[in-house]
């Protein structure tokens, strides 16, 4: 077990960063490689914990991968699949673990794995996904925490998500573009590692149109076969960087972003009193002056990402006013205030809203991350406090950031990781 040790910082953060690729994008694109008997090249890969979880279970499944951490490249080569099954212990490591059911249920027509089950910012039901490989043709019966799908020939349908659920969209995807015909997903996910996943299939040799729009058309029955791919840069990273720089009034050059899956987070960032500008490299990020309060509500893309609202609680924790925040994509994800309220925020919690009252200072004290963005929002918190914040349980935050403390410290920040004995 490890924690962070921080030091609250007198000047801000500055300098460069450069985002790494999307763990959101690859977990789904690696499952997409169980879908061809040829190798498939992915790039800008960050060697993160979820990362090496979905290689294991790849590998598990029978395939070959050689995963390069230095050069962030993965190699993967699904000649055959050894095993349709996946253990509770891989999906008590890895939610996303569920999406190699619709690559499976496409190049097998059988799954068996272990049911996900909740998370600490709330559930996650597979329901949307099993509606999706119904439609599709498939049959599933559910017994001792394990989802077993089967289906003799999967055939395309029209299917429509009651929510734009990105783990059912992307698992949907998965499955259709090996049945025959056409599937039509409506009120799909608009999100930009759907997109990702899509540009992926095509270069695999999959007919996919409308991603990034609620309605996405799959015309399936190829055979698919090898591809190389750069991975999109990780949004989330990015947009906690630009918080990192909002909170310690920084300035800091935010490197391999892309500015048109920020759009979001810029704007709410204006309305705090942050400024962006775009240059060459990329995206500069500064504070001059006092945070102002605002209003958020978190909704899917385009709307705010529910993966930014704790870092953006810490912002308003010690912006001039009151803020509220509206949490509207998952039930539970309030957890973190708490350990806010421990370095002396002002929150106060009604069921999906939270109430900020800004302070002139939080202060050093020992907290725990509940879950990968809170302790995102912990190190920002900490980098603001005076004194020093220790933070515990940093394994969640390795889930999604890949040497935060590494570039932090590049930034200026005293960040240091030490053992828990």
């Amino acid at each position: 077990m490890e924690k962070f040790v921080v030091k609250g910082l007198e000047e801000g953060l500055q300098g460069t960063v450069k985002i790494s690729g999307s763990k959101n994008a690859v977990l789904p694109i690696l499952a997409a490689c169980l879908l061809t008997k040829e190798c498939c090249e992915i790039r800008n890969v960050p060697p993160l914990s979820d990362v090496i979880h979905m290689t294991e279970l790849l590998r598990e499944l029978g395939a070959q991968v050689e995963f390069s951490e230095e050069q962030e490249r993965i190699r993967v080569r699904a000649e055959t699949i050894e095993s349709v099954e996946s253990e509770y212990e891989t999906a008590r490591k890895m939610r996303a673990s569920f999406l190699v059911a619709g690559a499976l249920l496409g190049r097998c027509g059988h799954a068996r794995l272990s049911l996900p089950g909740g998370c600490q910012i709330g559930s996650r039901p597979v329901d949307l996904h099993l509606k999706g490989f119904q439609a599709l043709g498939a049959k599933s019966r559910q017994e001792y925490g394990f989802v077993e799908l089967t289906a003799k020939t999967l055939k395309g349908n029209s299917i429509y998500l009651d929510f734009p659920s990105v783990g059912a969209t992307e698992n949907i995807m998965l499955a259709a573009v090996l049945a025959k015909g056409c599937t039509v997903i409506e009120n799909a996910a608009e999100e930009p590692e759907i997109c990702d996943l899509a540009d992926f299939l095509r270069e695999m040799g999959a007919d996919i149109t409308g991603d990034g729009t609620d309605a996405i058309t799959i015309i399936g029955g190829k055979e698919l076969h090898g591809a190389v791919h750069e991975v999109i840069p990780d949004r989330i990273e990015a947009g906690t960087f630009m918080a990192a720089a909002a909170i310690t009034g920084g300035n800091i050059l935010l490197e391999n972003i892309r500015e048109e899956h920020l759009k979001p987070v810029i704007a709410k960032l204006a309305e705090c009193n942050v400024r962006t500008e775009t240059v060459p490299e990329g995206l500069r990020v500064s504070r001059k002056g006092r945070l102002h309060p605002i209003q958020l509500k978190t909704m899917p893309f385009p709307g705010f990402p529910t993966d930014m609202q704790a870092p953006f609680m810490s912002l308003m924790a010690v912006a001039k006013g009151t803020s509220v925040i509206t949490e509207t994509v998952f039930e539970n994800r309030f957890i973190h205030a708490g350990e806010l309220q421990r370095m002396g925020a002002d929150i106060k919690i009604d069921s999906r809203s939270a109430v900020i009252e800004g302070v002139e200072t939080l202060t050093g004290t020992k907290v725990k991350a509940t879950d990968l963005r809170a302790g995102a929002a912990l190190i920002l918190s900490a980098l603001a406090a005076k004194g020093e914040t220790e933070i515990s349980d940093i394994y969640h935050i390795e889930r999604g950031y890949y040497k935060i403390d590494e570039k932090l410290r590049a930034l200026g920040a005293e960040i240091e990781r030490k053992d828990v004995p």
